[in-house]
């Protein structure tokens, strides 16, 4: 087990709320399915499931002034905010298991805060095959789940940005985007004015997945907090098709094995998002195991024989 933390709590957090697919509200129970528990269980790990976070249906409307179902995505992020700093005061290392993307803001806006409390550096790691760094001026669909990393660095509506009344929550030096190979034009443009550290997929063809994690993981230290917050589609969709938004050409099993071995020998871990996972576009639940195979090896599994 290779994590601050050996007592950890699960967080369901059934919506898709912020997506442009029906699906990833079945995604916290796929992982149940696949054996989550038992697999951390199996790790050393003391579990606590606290269940299902309870918020409003879908109402699956267009965008009203740039961003489909605010008000709905603000209730289930301060859900999701209040259930991930509760696990933090309690001791708890927390799991959410999404849920759409759009839920990494009410997550990492706890986890900030309670760093903040502790004196802790936050290092956010976002494995993600997108930047979601869009704005409503940005992108044609209103989505909320492409722009939850320009609300936590302070772009957005002032629903999201000040979700703890504090804002910006992140400053973009904390975040290290790994995986990235799908931005839209305008997104683009803007990630570049931030300064985001983003290690898309050629600069990871160029140099290689070890380098790159080398570089993202470059200062953790014993006063870091890490943050990983893993949406499905970081994967190459032949190894996990079950998400709403594929883009191929993402990391392989090896090299997604290597990002979370990587991550678990730093011993840092402190909380954890796994968003997007979409059982209706799954195979025989595959993605959801592949998912909690993963999870695991930042627990510390490994086959290193060396």
């Amino acid at each position: 087990m290779s994590a601050r933390n050996a007592r950890v709590a699960l967080i369901g957090a059934p919506t898709d709320i912020g997506a442009g697919h029906r699906g990833a509200s079945m995604g916290p129970e796929a992982l149940r399915v696949a054996g989550i528990v038992q697999a951390l269980r199996g790790r050393g790990l003391d579990v606590l499931d606290t269940g299902n976070l309870s918020g409003p249906l879908n109402p699956w409307l267009g965008p009203v002034d740039g961003y489909r179902h605010l008000e709905e995505v603000v209730a289930w992020n301060r859900a999701t905010m209040d259930a991930v700093g509760a696990a933090l005061a309690s001791g708890r290392l927390p799991i959410l298991l999404g849920g759409d993307h759009s839920l990494g803001l009410g997550s990492i806006t706890a986890v900030a805060r309670h760093c903040r409390e502790q004196g802790r550096n936050l290092r956010v790691l976002w494995l993600d095959a997108h930047a979601d760094f869009n704005t409503s001026e940005l992108t044609p669909s209103g989505n909320v789940h492409g722009m939850p990393v320009a609300c936590l660095c302070g772009i957005g509506p002032q629903a999201l940005t000040h979700l703890s009344g504090q804002s910006p929550m992140l400053a973009p030096d904390q975040i290290r985007q790994i995986g990235v190979r799908s931005v839209d034009e305008g997104e683009r443009r803007l990630v570049r004015e931030v300064g985001l550290d983003i290690y898309d997929m050629r600069y990871i063809d160029e140099i290689g997945i070890r380098q790159v994690m080398t570089q993202a993981l470059y200062g953790v230290d014993e006063s870091t907090h890490l943050h990983v917050s893993f949406d499905v589609d970081f994967l190459d969709p032949s190894i996990a098709p079950g998400v709403g938004t594929t883009v191929p050409g993402g990391p392989n099993y090896r090299e997604a094995q290597l990002v979370m071995e990587m991550i678990a020998d730093t011993g840092r871990l402190g909380s954890l998002d796994i968003v997007e996972l979409n059982p209706a576009f799954d195979l025989h639940n595959t993605t959801a195991q592949l998912a909690v195979d993963l999870v695991e090896s930042l627990f510390g599994k490994s086959t290193l024989m060396r």
